[in-house]
């Protein structure tokens, strides 16, 4: 089980993000809406861990594979639709290095095979208790 803690004081909307391990982030919202603009929002956060699993899990297939490539770039769109209830990624990878159509299309399976991919688009359940 991965675990993070979180924590917020009366600074606008500054978050404090602990994992485990002890790596520390901080969260927060644009001036628009009244925070600081001191990290990233909770869209930005969620879109980010799908883009970061995503070439984690590249670049582990890629270097067992030991293809030629020397960068993975990506860029995630976020949308939510609140009349529809439906939320929308859209991810554009680029890789750079020699790789042929098989492989880009192998590629594009195994970003569908990262794990936060398959947590996003299988059934989520959050259990949620007020101490």
């Amino acid at each position: 089980m991965d675990t993070v803690s979180a924590k917020i004081d009366t600074r606008l909307y500054r978050t404090e993000i602990t994992s485990a391990s002890g790596n520390i982030l901080i969260s927060d919202e644009p001036q628009q809406l009244g925070g600081k603009n001191l990290g990233l929002n909770p869209t930005e956060l969620l879109a980010s861990s799908l883009a970061s699993c995503t070439l984690i899990t590249l670049r582990m297939y890629i270097n067992r594979k030991q293809w030629n490539v020397e960068e993975i770039n990506i860029k995630i769109d976020f949308e939510r639709d609140s009349e529809r209830n439906c939320t929308s990624f859209t991810r554009r990878i680029e890789v750079i290095g020699e790789v042929d159509e098989t492989q880009r299309q192998r590629l594009e399976t195994i970003a569908n095979s990262c794990p936060i991919h398959k947590t996003l688009t299988h059934s989520i359940e959050i259990k949620t208790t007020l101490i």
